[in-house]
């Protein structure tokens, strides 16, 4: 996550302030995603779809998070992978929120990967960084999350991988410009709602897989049994009209929130072998 100390210790008057007048305390994880949450939206399935993954690889897989900022991601995959390590690329983050860096992340350039690892989580790549390559080497599953707003030319097709599954969620941005509209603005209720149906999701969950792992990562993400399990925090995204298998109004976002859709090139390889 790139940060400046500066624009940092500024955004903490008006986090402050948002916290003295907050309708729920779930808000600023999706209003102030550096301080509380993630540049990205996930609910526990999304954990669960990784870990799921990380296990039909390995049964005692090495994962490593790259770009995991603090680590609010990293802790909850941790739950079930307690093995599992992050890369950030700025120490300074620790210092500039106030917190003990954990020993499970560590401080490195994710240029300079060293190891092989049996997933990697690609959760942030800054504008004009490619690390993909390093990447690519030392792995051979990848799982990235991409925003539509940003780019962040977070792909690897090109790398010797396909990508064999993928599904839609709403940005942190997404859900901020709905909260704000719903709790913390004037608009009127008509207006309001006009600007609801409007709504879109813009993060993608992209899966990747040299050949030789394709089929059996995608049985595993076909077998799922996904229980009706959630954080504190997602009734925020319910209450927002985000909700899982929601379908939503804006034609920009034609599939099914959190809905698995299977690359239909690589599901034609493995029918036929090829």
């Amino acid at each position: 996550m790139p940060f400046n100390l500066e624009d940092l210790q500024k955004a903490m008057a008006p986090l402050s302030q948002f916290r003295a007048l907050a309708v729920s305390p779930h808000h600023e994880r999706f209003s102030f995603p550096f301080f509380s949450g993630t540049y990205f939206t996930y609910r526990k399935i999304d954990v669960m779809r990784v870990v799921a993954i990380a296990q039909s690889v390995s049964r005692d897989p090495s994962y490593l998070d790259v770009g995991c900022g603090y680590g609010d991601f990293l802790k909850r995959v941790r739950e079930f992978l307690p093995k599992a390590t992050g890369l950030e690329k700025d120490a300074s983050i620790y210092y500039g929120l106030g917190i003990e860096k954990p020993d499970y992340i560590s401080i490195s350039d994710a240029h300079w990967i060293d190891k092989r690892y049996d997933v990697i989580f690609v959760g942030w790549m800054e504008p004009g960084q490619d690390f993909r390559d390093s990447v690519a080497r030392n792995t051979d599953v990848i799982i990235t999350t991409l925003d539509q707003g940003i780019s962040l030319a977070a792909e690897f097709d090109g790398h010797s991988f396909e990508r064999i599954a993928w599904w839609r969620t709403p940005s942190w941005e997404d859900v901020n410009i709905e909260i704000m509209n719903k709790y913390y603005s004037s608009i009127p209720a008509k207006q309001r709602e006009a600007l609801s149906k409007m709504r879109g999701a813009h993060n993608f969950w992209y899966v990747y897989c040299r050949p030789e792992k394709s089929g059996q990562v995608r049985k595993a993400i076909e077998s799922l049994q996904e229980k009706d399990e959630q954080y504190d925090f997602e009734s925020v995204l319910d209450e927002l009209g985000f909700a899982r298998m929601q379908k939503l109004e804006n034609p920009a976002a034609p599939e099914p929130l959190w809905q698995i859709q299977f690359d239909q090139q690589d599901l034609k390889r493995l029918q036929t072998g090829l």
